[in-house]
């Protein structure tokens, strides 16, 4: 009962060195497929950030063109600010504002409220001292100021920005 001897390994090691050229040019071809892929789906997204960007630039300047800001003037007004602690001398604020309005249709709203936003205006600034006004920082607190009282004043509209013309303290 003797067995014959397998010729197998003999044939996997045949069919072993066969395959093996087979399965590298598999994997070759693979990572070959693989970065195509990779490289069309990258330039794709791109291409579409650029379009994207392309078409937020034109959106951009057609909204410009179809509504250009409108700026509306306050009467000038002279206030009498409070006086500093320790000193017994007034000091008075002489201002000219513009307002910058979204559109036309906004500044019909806004122009038959001016008398509202005018003493929201007076009544604020008549509280604040000279020294709540020194440098660029103090100027920026009074436009931010300004713009949240105006919004209020004339609710539902909206004034898009404060803009001083004049800034006299003496």
């Amino acid at each position: 009962m003797a067995k014959k001897p397998k010729k197998a390994p003999e044939a996997d090691g045949e069919g072993g060195e066969a395959e093996a050229p087979k399965s590298k040019k598999k994997l070759i071809v693979i990572a070959a497929v693989v970065l195509l892929l990779g490289g069309g789906g990258g330039g794709f997204f791109m291409m579409k950030k650029k379009a994207a960007a392309a078409a937020e630039a034109e959106h951009g300047a057609h909204a410009e063109v179809k509504m250009p800001a409108v700026f509306v003037d306050v009467r000038d007004m002279l206030v009498n600010l409070s006086a500093d602690a320790g000193q017994t001398k007034v000091s008075t604020l002489k201002l000219r504002i513009a307002l910058e309005l979204k559109d036309a249709k906004v500044e019909s709203e806004v122009k038959p409220l001016m008398p509202r936003v005018e003493d929201a205006f007076q009544t604020y600034l008549r509280e604040i001292r000279a020294s709540d006004l020194a440098g660029s920082a103090g100027l920026y607190r009074l436009r931010e100021e300004l713009l949240r009282r105006v919004n209020i004043a004339i609710h539902p509209a909206k004034v898009e920005a404060v803009l001083f013309k004049d800034v006299i303290v003496q």
